[in-house]
């Protein structure tokens, strides 16, 4: 019966892939860097390993804000979720997968009276404002930096463009393993209180926890959406906001990957703790806003006519409306599977 409320997850997960990996190759795949097979396959890989090596720390976050504790309240949550996201990538906008799940679960309480964690809601919306506006700063600087470096080496513009084309390689793939470390929190992180799956063990001594077997197939989930649905949501970002340069879609792409990340190391947090540092919150930042942040930075640099304002528009108001849509759709499935499919959504 868990596979079967766990489908709900892998919808999420699908509908994740369909419309993030646009934020990891859509600017490549936009500028003709990078055919749309090879981004596919590229992101597939990264993100799966992404989601099982690095998953466990963004979880814990978004686990606070709201403990579902029963396996047909998770159904709906990540449903409401996934329903939300794949309305907006019909509607060809990146939106945020993170705001997604984080309005399911704020429905969720709402619906059973359970309490919304004030410190854990905040340190998300804060991530919400500060995400753009770090991505579209790392983009304006990195930028500077390797416009400068091109000029005073005299890079030439065939040598330029072959770098540039393997940078992109790199940082699609730095982009899937950071989408997955911090996202997977997203797809299947209200499963995980009520997960019944133990421990296996593998040669080796090499051990797979529970934790990591859900983020492998949610990972799985994400992979199908990238491979199968993505493509739409790619023109919008690479070419639909800002006409990008392949540098600048290079740019966009480790701006947005750095932000990501930033928010998802766990040892990162470590390293910072014992240098005696401030931490960055280990949350599920919106990968959309990273990326639109880093455009929109790099769009500004070169002038502000030149950014499609009415797209930038719609993408901000696709991540107003996409919680307040998770959280309606969250209360009222919850009643109706309560209510008339009589199952158990909430345990005292």
């Amino acid at each position: 019966m868990f596979l079967f409320f766990l489908s709900s997850g892998m919808f999420l997960g699908w509908s994740l892939g369909a419309n993030d990996a646009s934020n990891v190759f859509g600017t490549a795949v936009g500028s003709r860097m990078l055919k749309f097979r090879t981004a596919a396959i590229l992101c597939c890989i990264f993100v799966i390993l992404g989601a099982v090596i690095s998953g466990a720390g963004a979880s814990h976050t978004l686990g606070k804000l709201g403990a579902v504790n029963a396996v047909a309240g998770a159904f709906v949550v990540a449903f409401s979720a996934a329903m939300s996201v794949y309305l907006m990538t019909l509607a060809r906008y990146p939106v945020s997968t993170s705001q997604a799940i984080v309005g399911a679960i704020i429905g969720w309480n709402l619906f059973t009276g359970s309490p919304t964690d004030s410190t854990a809601l905040s340190k998300i919306v804060i991530t919400w404002i500060a995400c753009p506006i770090l991505s579209g700063i790392i983009a304006v600087i990195s930028y500077k930096i390797i416009s400068f470096f091109i000029l005073k080496r005299k890079i030439h513009m065939f040598k330029l463009d072959e770098m540039t084309r393997y940078g992109l390689v790199l940082m699609g793939a730095f982009g899937a393993f950071a989408l997955g470390a911090n996202n997977i929190a997203n797809v299947v992180g209200v499963f995980l209180p009520v997960s019944p799956f133990t421990d296996i063990e593998l040669f080796g001594g090499f051990c797979v926890s529970p934790a990591q077997q859900l983020f492998f197939l949610g990972s799985l989930a994400i992979a199908v959406g990238v491979v199968t649905y993505s493509r739409r949501v790619m023109d919008t970002v690479g070419s639909g906001i800002f006409k990008l340069s392949p540098v600048m879609a290079l740019v966009a792409v480790w701006a947005h990957s750095v932000v990501l990340f930033l928010f998802a190391s766990q040892r990162l947090e470590q390293l910072l703790l014992d240098l005696g540092l401030p931490t960055l919150p280990l949350v599920p930042v919106s990968s959309s806003q990273a990326i639109v942040g880093a455009v929109v930075g790099m769009g500004l640099l070169k002038g502000r006519h030149n950014i499609r304002w009415r797209t930038v528009g719609g993408i901000a108001g696709s991540w107003i409306t996409t919680p307040i849509f998770a959280c309606l759709i969250s209360f009222i499935f919850l009643f109706i599977l309560q209510n008339v499919f009589q199952q158990t959504v909430y345990l005292p």
